[in-house]
């Protein structure tokens, strides 16, 4: 499974998800895109082809999400769409513990970098 890339997801950054967002974080929605909303526009479109992939076989019930970083090429803006791309990049298994490494590049509607994010989850047995 390593390698495997899934399907590009649009997704654009709406003005009322950004400040509902904001402000359950506590930041102010005039601020513009928090940091963070990273976890929706890139992993949080990327990561249900993963889980939902019969080959790569994730049992759900038995995932910790141990790992989470974002790179970011400059913060998207409200109103803008951007594209995230899903891969797993690692698949491993130590003492019968299953470890998978997630990795999503996100870009603007023109193919410029926006964020890459790198998610580990371990599976128990």
């Amino acid at each position: 499974m390593v390698g495997k890339e899934y399907s590009p997801v649009q997704f654009t950054i709406e003005v009322g998800r950004v400040a509902v967002f904001a402000r359950a974080i506590g930041a102010d929605p005039a601020s513009g895109v928090p940091p963070t909303y990273a976890a929706v526009y890139s992993l949080g479109v990327t990561a249900p082809q993963l889980f939902g992939d019969a080959e790569v076989a994730v049992d759900f019930a038995k995932l910790l999400h141990a790992e989470q970083e974002f790179a970011w090429e400059r913060q998207p803006e409200v109103g803008e769409t951007v594209t995230s791309r899903g891969r797993v990049a690692a698949d491993v298994n130590r003492r019968g513990i299953r470890i998978l490494t997630f990795e999503t590049k996100t870009d603007d509607a023109s193919g410029r970098p926006v964020c890459r994010s790198r998610a580990v989850f371990v599976i128990r047995p």
